[in-house]
């Protein structure tokens, strides 16, 4: 069934509210998570030694924001949680925007590549197709957009927290609808049997010229 404006706008509120009032917290409980997995699936399709434009796109209090800065990259954070983007500005020094994602205001073709890791989960399903095309838009041809979600078959709350869970077979589809092709996909954590690996990661490319702006 169709979500009516009022129910996505209490989605997000929510949502958001949550990542507000437990900040600290989330940052303490992720600072140190082992995602170097991610940043090599995100980094690999690009030349080697080329400084990059990169959007984290639900950066949170700024850990891969850091981490890209630290190769030399130009990264700029976004994220719909206040707290978040006060916490990665004071983290990285680097530009945060506080956007948030059924709401995006990015420019057209301004990033190499978009790092979305455990972010666009947050966004529901009927949504989705808005919010790809707008980081379609926001890529440059030929850029590839990185995402990691929880795997499954599911929608709805999980305590104080929206969440879309997909299997890979449903989430090519989404992208291949907004104009990406998958290159690669993998789950998570690695080294474990498929039952224990609760996260989906893929790596997709945006049309090498941006069908948006012809």
């Amino acid at each position: 069934m169709e979500q009516t404006n009022q129910i996505l706008d209490e989605i997000e509120t929510v949502t958001v509210g949550h990542y507000n009032q437990n900040a600290e917290a989330f940052w303490n409980g992720t600072k140190d998570h082992d995602v170097a997995q991610n940043y090599q699936a995100f980094l690999a399709p690009f030349p080697a030694g080329k400084k990059l434009d990169i959007l984290d796109f639900g950066c949170g209090p700024g850990r891969d924001v850091n981490y890209f800065k630290s190769l030399g990259h130009r990264p700029v954070g976004l994220d719909g949680s206040e707290e978040f983007c006060n916490m990665a500005r004071r983290h990285t020094s680097c530009v945060i925007l506080h956007q948030k994602f059924l709401g995006l205001e990015l420019p057209n073709q301004a990033f190499d590549g978009i790092f979305a890791n455990a972010s666009l989960f947050h966004v529901p399903s009927q949504e989705l197709p808005r919010v790809l095309a707008d980081l379609y838009i926001a890529l440059k041809p030929g850029g590839i957009l990185f995402l990691s979600i929880p795997r499954g078959n599911d929608e709805g709350w999980s305590e104080q927290r929206y969440g879309l869970y997909m299997q890979i077979e449903t989430c090519r589809l989404f992208l291949e609808k907004a104009g990406f092709a998958v290159l690669d996909h993998y789950y998570r954590p690695p080294g474990k049997p498929r039952h224990e690996q609760p996260w989906l990661a893929i790596v997709a490319q945006a049309a090498a010229v941006n069908k948006t702006l012809i």
